[in-house]
């Protein structure tokens, strides 16, 4: 099943022929800054199936040395209700800076820091 996302004017859109092989939350402070949440939710992709449908995004996703091959798209863009990732996280990272009114999501495995 594909997924598909944009930004909030539509501008940009993307696509993924496949689901997410991660589901992710980051309680990084970089995170938190970046979105003004507490977390970021993500899905994490093969790069070899992502691709930009519509326009010329500078930072709608995100690519990591540590993560070769694989897109990380914030789940807040995918479109048709997928930002809450099926219901499903597989990993919480940087949980040393969750914020003290969140709980650890149930049954995801708990990073300290990342990986």
């Amino acid at each position: 099943m594909a997924l598909t996302g944009s930004c909030m004017c539509g501008a940009i859109a993307y696509k993924s022929d496949s689901d997410a092989a991660v589901t992710a939350l980051c309680h990084c402070v970089d995170c938190q800054k970046w979105t003004g949440g507490a977390f970021t939710s993500n899905a994490v992709v093969a790069e070899n199936d992502f691709s930009v449908t519509k326009g010329s995004p500078k930072h709608l996703y995100t690519r990591l040395d540590v993560m070769p091959g694989n897109i990380i798209i914030k789940a807040g863009g995918l479109d048709n209700g997928k930002a809450n990732l099926n219901n499903k996280i597989d990993v919480e990272f940087y949980c040393r800076d969750r914020v003290s009114y969140l709980q650890a999501a149930e049954g995801a495995k708990q990073e300290h820091l990342f990986g």
